[in-house]
Formats: C-alpha cells, structure tokens, sequence
C-alpha cells in the first residue's frame, strides 16, 4: 500500500505535467478527483472559482493573496478564452494600461463581449471580473497581449473615456508616448470622422511634447473637412518632453512618475542638513548603528535574527556548520551577507561625502552591494554562483502587492533610465524618497530588493547630510502599506511621509530603533 507521501509525490507530479504545459489555470476536468483533492488538502491548489483552480504555495497562511496576484492574468487568460473563444476583449482603457506595461492587478477586470450578460464574476482577494455587452473593435484594432485579447494602441486611444487621461495619466501619457507618427492613428481618425476625439488627441500630445504629431492631426483632418478643436484632456501640463525615440513605455512611465511626484517629496521633507564637516564621525555613527539596523532591515524580510548571532557574524566568530547555535543556517548566512553588503555601502557612502554624484556612486557599486550579500549563500552551497550574475532573468512577484515588477527584458532598460534619473536629480528628498520607491518598483534582483532599497536610500540619505537611518520592524505595515500605495495607487505622499518621520527623528537625535531583547 502506498504511503501518503507516494500518494503526495504522485498528485505533485500529475500537477507539474500540468505546470509543465504551460497550464495556470486548471480546471475540474484537467486533473483527477483524487488528485484535485490532495493537492488542494495539501495547500499546493487552491479554487479561484466553482471548477478552477490556481497552484498555491503549502507555506502560505491562510488568507495570503501572493499566488492569486501572481497567476490573475495567467487565470484570467485561460478562463476568457475558455468561456468566450474570441468573442471578447479588455476595454480600451484597461488596454491602455497593458500597452503601457502598467500589470498591476485591477479590482475589478472590465470585459467587453458581443454576447456578455452584464455579469459580475467574483474572484479572490476582492477582485472580479466584469463583463459587459458591448461591441468590439474591427479585426485588425485587437491584438493580443501574454494572450490578453486588447484594442490595438490607437484603436484605444481613440475609444477611451475622456475621463480616463485625468484619472491616470502617468499611463495615458506613457501609451501616447509610443505613437511614432501621426499615421498610426489618422487612418482610423478620418474613417471615423472622430472630429471631437481628434481633438483631444491633438491636445494630449502636445501636452507631452510630441507638437510634430499634433499638427499633422489637426492640419490632415481640417483638410479632409471636418472641424477640429483642440482640448487638452490633462489637468496639468508636464514639463517633462518625452524623447520619441525612447522604446520601452516602462522608461516612460518611470520618468513621468519621477516628475509627477519630486513636488510633493520636496514639500514633505526636512531640509537636508547639507555635507557633513567631519567624515570620519559621520561614518563612525554608521558603524554605530549597524546591530540595530541589521536586526530591523534583515527581521523586514522574515529572518530571524539576533543581536548575538550580528555581533558574532560581525566579528567573523560564526560557522553556521559546526555552530549549534546558529542551526538555522539561512538566517546567519544573511546575517554574513547583510555584513559584508554594509561593509560595502558605507565605502559607497565615503565616495559621496567626499563629493561623488550618489546617482553615479549607486549606479557603480550596488551591484558590488549585492553580490555581497548573496556571497555566503554561494560559498555555503545554498546559492549558484549563476545567482550572482545581476539582474533577474525571469519574473518575480511582491509577497501579497497587487503591483507586477517588470519583465526581466525591461529591466535592462528601466534601471539605466533609473540611475539616469538619480544622477540629474538635485533635491536630495526626491533622491532619497524615489530612490528607494523606483529601486523596489522595478524589483530588478530575484532576492534582496528591499534590503538594497534601504541601502540605496541611506546612500542618498547621506548625499544629503542625513543621518542613517534604519526602518523600524515595528512599523512594517505602514511601510509596506505606504510602497504599495506609491506602486499600485501612484500616490508617493504616504511613503514620503513615512520616510520624512523617522528621517526627521534622527535629526533630533532619536536613538535608532530599539532591540525587542
């Protein structure tokens, strides 16, 4: 008789053909009732809805959203071409999204469909899908997408409400953005005779920049008779020009963000203290602080470290091994590489106090920051030394954010544009506060982001004559709630003011946050 862990192995096996398959999305019919039941007993499947299925992670606690975020396009591409063939797609503004490579899980996914019922179809985590009766657009204005049926770019900058470039224009304006000249969008213009929509149009891309482009719509349709009058659909008028031949709508949209949100940062922010006198006691304070900010930092993440096992990995007195104390071989290899890694930071912060641009500073050496950190793991064996190499090479999700990371493809644009941006930038604040948000937004190493993203804010901390400053566990839910505000909402106001108190708290001299032994 098989033992329940051969039973186990088998169910986990008919699941990885599956996965195998390229399959997220399973139904009833895809697996055995035996095996279905085991697994999902197991925590290695979960229901979606009656007769579909996700795979899950058997470590999750029960109410974790992470593996339903991470497979809600997958699901919602198997499930739609299953109910609907091709009779369906996004609506233009949620395309608009797509186009702009902005993957964030929606609350609710609006569908249009020529036989839709108007129905709602709750999903996990209070998000839905709702499909409505509506026409879709000709052949050739629906493309597909990672098997998203979309209107075409110009097909739904056309067929979007005029509400939605006030609402998001950090996407709007990255998807007009990718218009390379007018002709990708006239033809549709004049067949249409959108006189009012072109319009707008002409407005909305002569807000970013783009005059070439407006004044061929305008002249080409008045040409052909009809009356067009131009009407800026933005609230606001950006001053940043977007550079035409720029590719990647993420580049796009990491600038625009940067704009939109460097005004608020500055009037939220202490004004920086200016380069400290003496370097030498401003570096001793960081060694100073180093027990409580490796605890704090490393505890974020889930380790589970304490201040004996810091102080003995510090000292290189440790060999997780031979060492009963340090059994729990992960947590003193990151406590080894969080070390080394400061080690390495604080030589990035020497640079800039002696009058280094920290954009330039962070862009060399935080790849030197993270190989070590992950070194120990590598010498240990728990690691490959391929882990080393740099940028991630496939995808990663954010435990429990509804905010999707980049494709690794992207990420070789992103973080160049990035230190770009960190190089020009003259507010320290804006440094500080977006540097971390846009570093952890981009989510460019397969581990360790959050950690690196502290780093790199304490670099651009001391740019401006800050002191360090560590981010309490205590409040890791405001601080997690506050990146994911900036991340899915594009509201930086609450992590700005989350940084700017315990900044501020170090200025009057608070004592860094205290151990809980």
């Amino acid at each position: 008789m098989a033992k329940p862990s051969e039973k186990l192995a088998e169910s986990l096996e008919a699941l990885h053909e599956l996965q195998a398959r390229g399959s997220v999305a399973m139904r009833s019919a895809d697996l055995s009732r035996t095996h279905r039941e085991r697994l999902i007993r197991n925590g290695f499947l979960q229901q979606v809805i009656k007769g579909w299925y996700v795979p899950a992670r058997p470590d999750e606690t029960v109410g974790e959203s992470t593996a339903w975020y991470a497979t809600f396009w997958p699901f919602c591409t198997a499930y739609l071409h299953h109910l609907k063939g091709k009779d369906w797609c996004l609506s233009p503004e949620q395309s608009l999204s797509i186009h702009a490579e902005n993957w964030t899980v929606p609350r609710q996914l609006l569908i249009r469909a020529i036989k839709a019922r108007n129905n709602i179809t709750a999903l996990p985590h209070n998000t839905s899908l709702l499909d409505i009766r509506a026409s879709l657009p000709d052949t050739k204005d629906i493309i597909e997408k990672g098997g998203l049926r979309l209107f075409s770019l110009p097909a739904a900058l056309i067929a979007c409400a005029p509400g939605y470039f006030r609402q998001n224009p950090t996407d709007t304006r990255a998807a007009l953005s990718m218009v390379r000249d007018a002709s990708e969008i006239l033809d549709r213009l004049l067949e249409g005779g959108h006189s009012t929509i072109a319009g707008r149009l002409v407005g909305a891309f002569r807000n970013i920049g783009r005059n070439r482009i407006a004044d061929d719509i305008i002249n080409t349709m008045r040409s052909a008779g009809y009356d067009v009058r131009e009407n800026d659909p933005f609230e606001t008028q950006t001053p940043l020009i977007l550079p035409a031949r720029e590719q990647s709508p993420y580049v796009n949209r990491i600038r625009l963000m940067w704009q939109d949100m460097r005004g608020s940062i500055i009037e939220r922010f202490p004004i920086a203290p200016g380069q400290p006198k003496d370097i030498k006691a401003y570096l001793k304070r960081v060694e100073d602080v180093y027990v409580s900010d490796a605890y704090h930092s490393l505890s974020i993440e889930g380790y589970r470290v304490s201040p004996d096992l810091i102080e003995r990995v510090r000292s290189g007195n440790w060999n997780p091994d031979n060492d009963e104390n340090d059994r729990d071989h992960r947590n003193a290899l990151a406590a080894r590489g969080y070390w080394q890694a400061y080690q390495a930071v604080r030589d990035s912060i020497e640079k800039v106090l002696r009058g280094d641009n920290p954009g330039t500073v962070a862009d060399d050496d935080h790849r030197v920051w993270y190989r070590e950190m992950f070194t120990p793991g590598v010498t240990a064996g728990l690691l490959r030394p391929a882990d080393l190499a740099g940028y991630r090479n496939g995808p990663v999700y954010i435990r429990r954010s509804m905010h999707v990371p980049p494709s690794c493809e992207a990420v070789r644009n992103a973080m160049p544009a990035f230190f770009d941006l960190l190089c020009e930038e003259t507010e320290p604040s804006v440094r500080i506060v977006l540097g971390h948000f846009i570093f952890v937004y981009i989510h460019p190493y397969m581990d360790g982001n959050g950690r690196m993203g502290r780093f790199l804010m304490n670099v651009m901390l001391a740019s401006g004559g800050y002191p360090w400053t560590v981010v309490p566990l205590q409040r890791r839910d405001a601080y997690m709630v506050a990146l994911e505000d900036a991340s899915v909402g594009q509201n930086i106001t609450p992590f700005a003011d989350f940084l700017a108190r315990i900044v501020t708290d170090g200025l009057e001299g608070k004592a860094a946050p205290k151990l809980p032994f």
